[in-house]
């Protein structure tokens, strides 16, 4: 069974025979990969490196976690499982952008900020709703919402 270990803090240019020079104590049964950007080429700032058993591993990373590696350290570490189709998807721990506050007023209403200093609201986004029917949740939590009102609607009757 292989091993899979994160490489991190690596510099944004360099050749991966660089990087396979570092590992080659370990023959060929270490092999690196290095995530490239689509359009630059350049690195991305991490690769990962794979060995064939538990033991290599725990070698590699005790010997070059932190080494420097063209003037930057090293941070290498067990790779976390990748989860395949999950790439677009949110992650539930991480916090959600903030609702944009909605201003319903009439067409052709105005408001104006003549202080000249920023607003409580400054960095958020308005929205201006002539009909509230218009509204549509977002879709990354529309089903999400529609449990709450059949959630509600039973609790209610």
């Amino acid at each position: 069974m292989s091993i899979r270990l994160y490489v991190g803090n690596l510099p944004k240019e360099f050749e991966r025979q660089e990087l396979e020079a570092v590992f080659s104590e370990f023959g060929d049964s270490a092999s690196t990969k290095v995530i490239t950007d689509r359009k630059t080429g350049k690195c991305r700032g991490f690769g990962f490196v794979t060995v064939k058993t538990e033991e290599e591993a725990d070698q590699l990373i005790e010997k070059f976690n932190g080494s420097m590696f063209k003037e930057t350290e090293l941070k290498i570490e067990r790779a976390q499982p990748r989860t395949k189709g999950k790439e677009d998807e949110m992650e539930p721990s991480a916090s959600p952008a903030p609702a944009p506050t909605i201003n319903r007023r009439a067409k052709g209403a105005s408001s104006s900020n003549s202080g000249g200093g920023k607003s409580a609201a400054a960095g958020r986004k308005t929205v201006v709703v002539e009909d509230p029917e218009s509204i549509q949740p977002d879709p990354r939590w529309a089903q999400e919402l529609e449990k709450l009102k059949q959630l509600l609607q039973t609790a209610n009757p």
